[in-house]
């Protein structure tokens, strides 16, 4: 390497992008090492040593020069599977990146759960990616909100890293930058363009990066981008700062990643850098890109090369000259040839291991330190659920920092002078539960979100894995739908799929269920059984007031991700009330409550379903002297199986009952159990009640005769009893 040798054309290109030469030839050591560690895992993949592979051939060159304008470990990342480069840039080795393609025990990435190039790195801020396209833009823009509430209110931060065993070494600088990147293929997501929408509303210090290679898989960028160019579509957006370069030019790449993270890092927005790279691999080893690619283009493609590209531009300007470059490629060889040694040598994970980290291990909601006594209090007034609700927000926003409150119309006003001034009473939720929050806590800590359920979990899931607390309302379960991608395939798998190197423990407060008399097919809708089926997420139902207050705090209290399901018609229903059990009143989950204990039939339940078995089993007492046992689940996932099988073998004759329709609903689960565990203790067929298998209408005469009701529940009783 001859200093003296470089062109003064490279000197201005240096000065511009604060490149030294020392820095270019690393910048050439990391593209050929990301190169060569694809082509590694092709041959093992050949070799079938490894399962899957999927390369960042012909990005690497706009990756590096993100990795090396940005700091690990104090930035934060969001990558997508093709950025192996910028991990290795960041300090990710090869051996790392290997041990996740023969799904090793000591991956650190995911300890053998993720297919290769799924990034996660706890110490470097990589967080745990996932297989989904746009997925992470929300959770990116959800961790540079949590960086700025951190560093507006350090007494949060400090309580943060005091409470949360995997976070005390994370640090709140208040500049941190976001990189979140994505192919231009998938910038035709949905949760791209919302993720834009509050980047650009709240000048977020977010850094797009749009590998924009031409395919997504065989479909070509004008078919997925109107124009074919993302760049004209993005333009009109404030606050941004834009560039769209050559993504294959290390020095033009480097120069727009420091533009760009400069400006965001100074807190004037967010950027995007839009790189056209190239791909000269197929999309990934499962398939051929000679299918729908022509040889022609394929060989435009290969004159763009940047691993080639750059090592003619480090010859031509006397950076490197051949013998160096051979040296320096055929020891980046060795060290991906020693990798690989070790990788396929590595040990596999243990069958033991599957169930661990679906769950917190750590702070688990069934615990003990959950099942406290009501306190004696001052205001001895019975009130309503939703009273208690409010009631429960407020004590736990007082006691923890952290917490913050967003979805569709939970602020009191999103204009706040006219509700500081006193000429407007406030909104506070459709249904009133989060009124008074922000008038108390501030809009900092309550805020209206934009009309989109993804953008309100997947910002809640980033701000979660960074350390605050969101309890966040989806207005109507009815259209929890668009939510349902980042809460099944996102939210539920942070902890099992990095292995516990990332959780994201939010609450989702949803009002749920019919009875309402007119709320018809899409204000009355239930579906918990599509939740339950989903490992990683707790699912509470409360029927009173109590309930839903020690059940509240236990979901805000523990360190997983909660569905926390309130009953619309159950809000200000006269059944249930109670007085306020003070300010840390909890109940475990997974706990039923014994509602009326009996002797002839079990019906086990929850929701609003509870008063009305309650109705039914009382009148059924009164009339024909049989003595139902009401269960209350409470919890749906976990439930309580104990409680249930000692009701059974006292009462051997059961009725599960709930409001959702009878066809594969949560009811059938606990019928197929108590059929397979507890046969022998049956005096009769498990029976279940439910609504019929169609839709909540509209007109009053057809919503009751959809829906379970007393007189229903009534004749099942009955029946059981006289089997």
């Amino acid at each position: 390497m001859a200093r003296n040798m470089v062109s003064n054309s490279v000197e201005k290109k240096v000065a511009e992008g604060e490149l030294t030469p020392e820095k270019l030839v690393e910048f050439y050591r990391l593209m050929y090492l990301s190169r060569r560690t694809d082509d590694r895992e092709i041959v093992l993949k050949r070799q079938q040593k490894i399962f899957f592979q999927i390369s960042c051939a012909g990005h690497e060159a706009l990756l590096v020069a993100a990795g090396m304008a940005m700091r690990p470990g104090y930035d934060w990342f969001y990558p997508y599977y093709r950025d192996r480069a910028i991990c290795l840039a960041l300090g990710n080795t090869v051996e790392e990146q290997l041990l996740q393609s023969v799904g090793a025990a000591d991956d650190p990435a995911s300890g053998g759960r993720q297919m290769p190039s799924h990034w996660s790195s706890r110490k470097l801020n990589i967080v745990t990616s996932s297989s989904s396209t746009a997925t992470q833009c929300l959770h990116a823009i959800g961790c540079a909100e949590a960086g700025r509430y951190f560093a507006r209110h350090p007494e949060a931060a400090a309580k943060h890293a005091g409470d949360y065993r995997e976070f005390k070494d994370v640090k709140f600088h208040g500049d941190e930058v976001v990189y979140v990147s994505i192919g231009e293929g998938s910038t035709s997501q949905g949760e791209f363009w919302e993720s834009l929408n509050t980047a650009s509303n709240q000048k977020l210090p977010v850094l797009y990066v749009v590998e924009d290679n031409g395919y997504a898989i065989s479909t070509p960028v004008e078919v997925n981008t109107p124009g074919g160019n993302i760049s004209r579509l993005v333009a009109n957006f404030p606050n941004f700062h834009f560039a769209e370069i050559d993504g294959t030019d290390p020095i033009a790449s480097y120069k727009a990643m420091v533009e760009a993270v400069a400006y965001c890092r100074a807190g004037h927005g967010p950027a995007l850098v839009h790189g056209h790279v190239i791909r000269p691999y197929s999309h990934s080893l499962s398939e051929d890109e000679r299918d729908y690619r022509s040889a022609e283009e394929l060989e435009r493609d290969s004159l763009r090369d940047p691993i080639s590209k750059m090592q003619m531009w480090l010859l031509r300007e006397g950076i490197l000259d051949a013998d160096a470059i051979n040296k320096l490629e055929r020891r980046v060889d060795e060290e991906v040839q020693r990798a690989a040694d070790k990788a396929v040598m590595a040990k596999l994970p243990a069958i033991e291991s599957i169930t661990r980290y679906v769950y917190s291990e750590d702070l688990s909601p069934m615990d003990a330190r959950f099942a406290t006594k009501p306190a004696a209090t001052v205001d001895a007034n019975e009130r309503t659920m939703a009273d208690l609700i409010n009631a429960c927000l407020k004590d736990e926003m007082r006691r923890d920092e952290r917490i913050v409150v967003f979805g569709e119309d939970v602020a009191d006003a999103s204009r706040d002078e006219a509700l500081l001034a006193g000429k407007i009473k406030g909104k506070g939720g459709v249904f009133k539960l989060t009124s008074g929050l922000q008038t108390e806590f501030g809009s900092d800590r309550v805020w209206n979100s934009p009309l989109a359920e993804a953008n309100i979990v997947g910002r809640a899931i980033g701000m979660a894995e960074r350390g605050l607390k969101p309890v966040v309302e989806i207005q109507f379960f009815d259209y929890i739908w668009p939510a349902m991608h980042q809460m099944r395939n996102e939210l539920a798998l942070i902890r099992w799929r990095s292995n516990n190197g990332f959780s994201s423990p939010l609450v989702m407060r949803v009002p749920i269920g019919g009875y309402l008399t007119g709320g018809s097919i899409y204000h009355s809708q239930s579906g918990e059984s599509i939740f339950t089926h989903t490992p990683g997420v707790r699912v509470v139902m409360p029927s009173n007031a109590r309930d839903a207050m020690g059940l509240l705090r236990t979901a805000i209290r523990c360190d997983d991700p909660v569905l926390f399901l309130e009953h619309k018609r159950l809000y200000r229903e006269t059944y249930g009330r109670a007085a306020y059990p003070g300010p840390d009143y909890c109940i475990p989950f997974g706990k039923a409550e014994i509602v009326r204990p009996g002797k002839d039939v079990t019906v086990i339940t929850y929701g609003a379903v509870v008063p009305r078995a309650l109705q039914a089993a009382q009148k059924l007492h009164r009339e024909k002297g049989i003595d139902v046992e009401l269960i209350d689940l409470r919890s749906l996932a976990p439930y309580d199986w104990e409680a249930i099988a000692e009701s059974v073998r006292k009462t051997n004759r059961v009725i599960v009952a709930h409001e959702d329709m009878l066809s594969w609903g949560y009811g059938a689960e606990i019928a197929a159990r108590i059929g397979d565990e507890l046969f022998h203790d049956l005096d009769a067929p498990v029976r279940r009640v439910a609504a019929m298998d169609t839709f909540v209408a509209y007109q009053p005469v057809l919503e009751d005769a959809i829906l379970p009701q007393p007189e229903d529940l009534y004749r099942a009783m009955e029946e059981l009893a006289a089997f």
